[in-house]
């Protein structure tokens, strides 16, 4: 169990190491996102840009299309809302081949003050053309996710928690674009899940289990692009669908989810997640308990649907 902004440092300081044109631009929060790291290990490919994300947005367009392959290191929200116009016109407009390493994301950085919490990306980012958009579950997915992102061609979105989450795959674990993942079978109930919050689904899977509901989790580590065909499978024989994200339910995984299922397989879907609201500056635990995404909270509630369908 390690924690992803970890990975993101350790990772690109590997892949930096044998290519000198894998570049790292932070937005003066190096020793949140652990860029800091990079920097020390690696100096010359490191470049502190301050508290200026549209600038460090252009910047690394301009060091992209010289053949450097910038990664670019801040808190989710300042990408997302800050410098989204930037984002838009300068890499996604241009196809620029520019990696955002988006720390920090989510409803779990309640101590940062919630003007830091950042429930939305994942429905903004996957509303832009030609925006790839990742959500790892854990340590390794998160590692492969980075080697794949730096030799691909073409803007990234990686969705990052802050701090460790347990882990779902081995070390053996490769990463496929828009292929989801069959964490767990189950005949009864799929849960559909992405980014850290799907270990927390296994969690409440497992629970489920043993009240004697058969529960399946199904991760989405490619948000965008997507394999629908295959989605739409894995959703089709279970009989009651949930979906759960760390994240507004609002353009997100569930409607991403609704949108597939309404073309190719129309069914019920009862979306869990973030509702119409701003977050809290509280501990994890907390605000996970408080929004009912822990794992006992989750059990709760699909037991609550389970019993309502019933009647």
């Amino acid at each position: 169990m390690k924690a992803l902004r970890d990975v993101f440092a350790d990772t690109l300081i590997e892949l930096g190491r044998n290519n000198p044109n894998v570049v790292v631009l932070d937005g003066d929060l190096a020793n949140s996102t652990k860029a800091d790291k990079f920097a020390e290990a690696l100096p010359d490919q490191f470049f502190e840009m301050g508290i200026a994300e549209q600038n460090l947005v252009g910047t690394a367009v301009g060091l992209a299309s010289l053949g450097f392959v910038p990664w670019l290191s801040s808190f989710t929200v300042f990408f997302t809302h800050r410098a989204a116009d930037p984002v838009r016109m300068l890499v996604a407009q241009t196809n620029a081949n520019v990696k955002i390493g988006a720390a920090y994301s989510g409803l779990l950085t309640g101590l940062t003050g919630k003007t830091h919490q950042d429930v939305q990306d994942l429905a903004i980012m996957r509303a832009m053309p030609g925006m790839t958009v990742l959500a790892p579950a854990d340590a390794h997915e998160c590692a492969a996710m980075i080697r794949w992102a730096t030799g691909y061609e073409g803007p990234v979105y990686l969705r990052l928690m802050r701090d460790p989450s347990a882990d779902v795959f081995g070390a053996e674990y490769r990463f496929e674009l828009g292929k989801p993942q069959l964490i767990k079978p189950g005949n009864d109930v799929l849960l559909v899940s992405t980014g850290t919050q799907t270990a927390r689904c296994l969690e409440a899977a497992l629970s489920l289990d043993e009240a004697g509901h058969s529960t399946g989790v199904l991760h989405i580590p490619s948000v965008k692009p997507i394999d629908a065909a295959a989605v739409a499978a894995y959703c089709t024989s279970p009989r009651h669908l949930f979906t759960v994200e760390e994240h507004t339910i609002l353009g997100g995984l569930g409607g991403l989810i609704t949108e597939i299922l309404s073309e190719l397989s129309p069914r019920k879907v009862i979306r869990f997640g973030i509702e119409d609201r701003w977050g809290e500056s509280a501990p994890n635990d907390f605000l996970l308990d408080r929004f009912r995404l822990s794992a006992p909270r989750l059990v709760e509630r699909i037991k609550e649907a389970l019993e309502k369908a019933k009647s």
